[in-house]
């Protein structure tokens, strides 16, 4: 099987002369179709850094990332964030919903946004929010959903565009256990049910070991995996 992710290289630094930072340095890192990856570590290990890169959301110093073979920091911009909203998934701690608009309208605005058809768009919303078990609040606003749930919806809207590949940084990093122990159970469903590539980067040891892989950083090195 050919890899979906490969990284050779791969460095990140901040700054110059004395105030230059090394915050990643020569990762080498695959990553095959379908697969569970943890990113754990110290704060200011490189996780989130690492995940924003496999995201193509900031450009290395040095090393290449290839997605399916294409080495994705020769695009252009433009070209890159084609590729971001198509081919990437992204959930971050905070759940970044817009207040104004309902669940199902959240989760509806990737796809509007790439000028996919209204009701395509609302149809595939609506199956991804009973996915996700909000089939009845699919009408209610950010401001009248719990914790749980605002990240469920949000969840759900990065897997509007059907991407491959799944990055989620601290997902339930601002919920207590039994919330946490819902939303790792749903996104672990989830990976499975739409064959996704599914990296975490988590402080929790329990999400980290439900995953297949996990990769420990280490002063911008992978220290170990496990």
């Amino acid at each position: 099987m050919s890899n979906l992710l490969e990284i050779r290289g791969l460095s990140k630094t901040y700054g110059a002369g004395l105030n230059r930072i090394e915050v990643l340095s020569g990762i080498d890192l695959d990553l095959l179709p379908g697969t569970t990856t943890a990113l754990v570590g110290a704060s200011g290990a490189g996780k989130s850094t690492l995940m924003h890169l496999l995201g193509a959301l900031d450009r290395p110093t040095s090393g290449t990332v290839r997605f399916r073979g294409e080495n994705i920091f020769k695009k252009s911009e433009r070209q890159l964030a084609a590729f971001r909203n198509h081919s990437i998934g992204f959930v971050f701690q905070f759940h970044h919903l817009l207040p104004e608009f309902t669940a199902l309208e959240n989760v509806m605005m990737p796809a509007l946004i790439a000028r996919i058809p209204r009701s395509k768009a609302r149809e595939s919303a609506e199956s991804l929010l009973v996915d996700v078990g909000l089939g009845q609040r699919m009408t209610h606003r950010p401001g009248e959903l719990s914790g749980g749930e605002q990240q469920r919806v949000a969840i759900a809207r990065a897997l509007s565009l059907s991407p491959e590949l799944l990055l989620a940084d601290e997902p339930t990093g601002n919920l207590d256990m039994k919330t946490s122990d819902g939303i790792h159970a749903m996104l672990t469903e989830l990976q499975v049910k739409k064959g996704l590539t599914l990296v975490i980067v988590t402080h929790n040891e329990r999400l980290a070991a439900a995953m297949g892989t996990t990769i420990h950083l280490l002063d911008g090195k992978i220290e170990k995996t496990t």
